[in-house]
């Protein structure tokens, strides 16, 4: 009996661990990382007819987008061996993280052998970290942490509870000193978890503040989509498929109710209040949104920044927040600031409006900090203007 009962055992086990191997990873090492920095990825799938990998290690190629033609990642094929396993190898990669999917047969799917994943808008990827260099500030080192909280807030002018993320710096909570702001607004897609699971702030924050690099702050990263009132799946419409664009995004809306925001941060956390230690900044549509915001506001935030921003000329962005342009933007100029800076890649589609901002904002002598980096419409750029931002605050 005892005999019967081990082999009914082993049976069950060896049949559960070929039915759910996925969750452990299918007999292959994904994605192996070499000495020299090369990255074998392998998929074991030995009915498929053809792989392909698909990630933003790979040269960019140009894909149709709601914003029209952008880059998008490369591709390239897997070679079969005998044994059904599909591999390939790239060059030497630089430091940084990287995203990626297979292609099987047609079908993209993340690595079912690694188990770190990340989501974009509604898209999964699979992800992995090439160390040393500017990657580092990516990776959770040996260094005092900050705290992320989920915080939800009252929005009387949208008549909803409405969930931010917030990231305190280490020892905030015993400290019982004030801290200056960081309000960091995502892109169209994007919601309250984006710029933690795609920008990496909380490890950005901890580790340029363990080298020095910038005073300890708090940072906000509200949603910006005012129709949500959290990421999709942790609100109160449950499980949806998000969307790239959803409605009222660039009215003029959410600009018109962010002092709810502003007001619930002042009134929870220990912060100064006033305009110097007051900072906003977006990627894309969250660019868009810290432009206005900071003219339509103009004494409340004494550090801009637009990464990539999405800037709208006067026929398609309407409404009150958006009138004068010009004017407001010489009213701010004139009332006084500390740093306004703008980064853009050099592929980027937003490129051109972002060239012309830069001659109205030299026409009429408004000072500005101007990166321009390679690359386009892409986190591995945000991340970097993040941290190259950041110590420029609040000192």
């Amino acid at each position: 009996m005892k005999k019967f009962f081990l082999l009914s055992t082993l049976f069950i086990t060896f049949w559960g661990a070929n039915a759910y191997g996925q969750q452990w990873g299918p007999g292959v090492t994904s994605p192996e990382i070499h000495e020299d920095n090369s990255v074998t990825f392998w998929l074991l799938a030995p009915d498929a007819d053809s792989v392909f990998v698909i990630g933003d290690f790979l040269p960019t190629v140009k894909v149709s987008s709601p914003m029209g033609e952008v880059d998008g990642p490369g591709k390239v094929p897997l070679q079969q061996d005998e044994y059904g396993r599909w591999s390939y190898r790239t060059d030497p990669l630089s430091a940084e993280l990287y995203s990626y999917a297979f292609v099987v047969n047609g079908l993209t799917i993340i690595d079912p052998a690694n188990s770190f994943v990340n989501r974009d808008i509604a898209t999964l990827s699979s992800i992995f970290v090439i160390s040393e260099g500017e990657a580092d500030l990516y990776t959770i080192n040996d260094v005092p942490h900050g705290t992320v909280s989920r915080q939800w807030y009252e929005s009387p002018g949208l008549n909803i509870d409405r969930r931010m993320t917030v990231y305190t710096p280490p020892g905030y909570e015993s400290s019982g000193r004030k801290y200056p702001v960081l309000y960091l607004l995502h892109g169209a897609g994007g919601d309250e978890e984006a710029w933690m699971s795609l920008g990496r702030t909380a490890q950005i924050m901890d580790n340029l503040l363990a080298q020095g690099k910038i005073k300890p702050m708090i940072v906000v990263m509200p949603n910006g989509n005012v129709i949500q009132d959290a990421a999709p799946g942790e609100g109160n419409k449950g499980f949806y498929k998000p969307q790239f664009m959803v409605p009222k995004t660039m009215d003029g809306t959410y600009e018109m109710n962010f002092m709810d925001i502003v007001r619930f941060v002042e009134n929870n956390y220990r912060v100064f209040t006033d305009k110097a230690n007051r900072a906003v900044a977006g990627l894309s549509m969250g660019g868009f949104h810290a432009l206005h915001l900071s003219r339509y506001y103009p004494n409340t935030f004494d550090y801009v920044g637009l990464f990539s921003a999405a800037i709208l000329n006067g026929n398609d962005a309407n409404g009150k927040v958006y009138a004068d342009i010009d004017g407001t933007l010489t009213a701010q100029m004139e009332n006084g600031y500390k740093l306004y800076w703008m980064g853009i890649g050099k592929t980027d589609f937003l490129y051109k409006v972002n060239q012309d901002f830069r001659r109205k904002l030299d026409g009429i002598g408004m000072e500005y900090v101007y990166v321009e980096t390679e690359g386009g419409h892409i986190w591995r750029n945000w991340r970097v203007y993040l941290s190259q931002f950041v110590p420029l605050l609040f000192q």
